[in-house]
């Protein structure tokens, strides 16, 4: 029980690095573009190892089943989204960054 709870914790503090992680993404990368990607790429691996810890705490299969279901269905609505921002973006015509040598 102690390994499985050093297990879940670890899993957690994981979780919250990739979420730090895409929130510094989204508050220094230049442009939109790549603000979506830090966000959709960083959160959905948070998320999974926050619910992966969950799973590991679940009561029985039932639990393990909803949480997975949930995790899935966060990934379909976050790509869903990111791609409608991205499309929407691209079509108003804002542009990718792009270095510029001095």
């Amino acid at each position: 029980m102690i390994l499985l709870d050093a297990l879940t914790g670890l899993l957690l503090v994981a979780a919250v690095f990739f979420f730090v992680a895409g929130t510094v993404g989204l508050l220094r990368f230049p442009d939109l573009y790549s603000r979506l990607h830090a966000l959709t790429k960083a959160d959905n691996v948070g998320l999974g190892l926050a619910v992966l810890a969950l799973m590991l705490q679940a009561k029985g299969w039932p639990e393990v089943f909803k949480l997975g279901l949930v995790w899935l269905l966060v990934l379909a609505a976050s790509a869903t989204v990111c791609f409608l921002i991205g499309n929407e973006a691209c079509r108003r015509g804002v542009k990718p960054w792009t270095r510029r040598s001095p």
